[in-house]
């Protein structure tokens, strides 16, 4: 048997034999497919490279610092710290004078909770139809904008001695009442913690009505089927929904009592008995020159959060809450 010529093989063959041999060869394992592959995984850490340098540059570091201060005996401008271990700890806790400023930090911390059921209520009664609701959540909303030294100033005219509230008071007749707000210790805490409250309370309102809008409305529809008012919605819908917002605002409210500054600062300077943590550790620092005992209240100041946040997750756990 005889094959046949080339010349007159079959063309399909032909035409596979001639797409073979122009065919692009294969990239072999290891060389620029595989660099490239790599480059395009790490492409995103590549923009994280600013951000997280500078978070360590500007956070973790000085926080380093701050323990390392608190440590030694370093009062902010003599180039040698002399190590001291754990004094600058003990007098935090022993010295009368730091220790009065932690019961300062208690009325602030019960305003805190006067001003979380104050947002609550007017977030749970706005996140239903009312008239000139817009309004509201902006006038309620609007304080926490306002800079704390200004509203350190407002309040600082409208609590001395025949300013405002003194002229609302004999204007209604209750002369009776009025009292040396910010002079007297057995009230200008009371006073500074009332400015508080009206200044943060739209913070607390905004998270409120945020987690309380965020509940499908097909739930209410339901409740009012089955006979339920205002109170049961608020009672077995509302608050469940919210409780991740409440820890939160829980956490903020013990920081916060801790972090007063600007207001107590603005209208007291802390005299009268009204010196708060943050005070008294800038005037530590600053006027006295003990950096290292101020790093140490500091890192106090960083403990107590952390710790009341660590409590807060071990009470109060997050729960999922499905009301949809």
């Amino acid at each position: 048997m005889t094959t046949a010529p080339s010349g007159l093989d079959d063309p399909a063959t032909a035409a596979a034999q001639q797409s073979d041999a122009v065919r692009t060869p294969r990239k072999p394992r290891g060389g620029a497919g595989r660099g490239t592959a790599w480059y395009r995984r790490l492409t995103p850490y590549y923009f994280l490279l600013i951000p997280v340098g500078l978070l360590l540059l500007l956070t973790f570091a000085p926080v380093l610092n701050m323990f390392w201060y608190s440590a030694t005996d370093w009062d902010g401008l003599d180039k040698t710290k002399n190590v001291v271990g754990f004094d600058n700890y003990v007098e935090v806790f022993t010295d009368p004078d730091n220790v009065r400023v932690f019961y300062v930090s208690l009325y602030y911390f019960v305003a805190s909770f006067v001003q979380m059921a104050i947002a609550l209520y007017f977030a749970t009664i706005l996140s239903f139809n009312t008239r000139f609701r817009n309004l509201w959540k902006g006038i309620l909303f609007f304080p926490y904008l306002i800079n704390g030294v200004a509203i350190g100033l407002i309040f600082l005219n409208f609590l001395k001695p025949g300013g405002g509230i003194d002229t609302i008071l004999m204007a209604a007749g209750l002369e009776n009442l009025i009292q040396q707000w910010t002079g007297d210790p057995d009230v200008a805490n009371f006073s500074l913690a009332g400015v508080s409250v009206w200044r943060y309370m739209g913070l607390n309102f905004v998270m409120f009505l945020g987690a309380i809008q965020s509940i499908n409305a097909q739930v209410y529809e339901a409740s009012e089927l089955d006979g339920a008012n205002r109170w049961h919605q608020f009672r077995y819908i509302i608050l469940p929904s919210i409780r991740p917002i409440i820890g939160l605002s829980l956490i903020l409210a013990i920081s916060g009592a801790l972090s007063v500054f600007e207001v107590p600062f603005v209208m007291t300077g802390g005299a009268n008995g009204t010196e708060t943590f943050v005070i008294r550790t800038v005037w530590m620092a600053f006027n006295r020159n003990m950096v290292g005992l101020a790093s140490a209240m500091a890192v106090v100041l960083l403990l107590i959060v952390l710790i009341v946040t660590w409590i807060q997750r071990k009470v109060i756990p997050e729960e999922e809450v499905d009301l949809t």
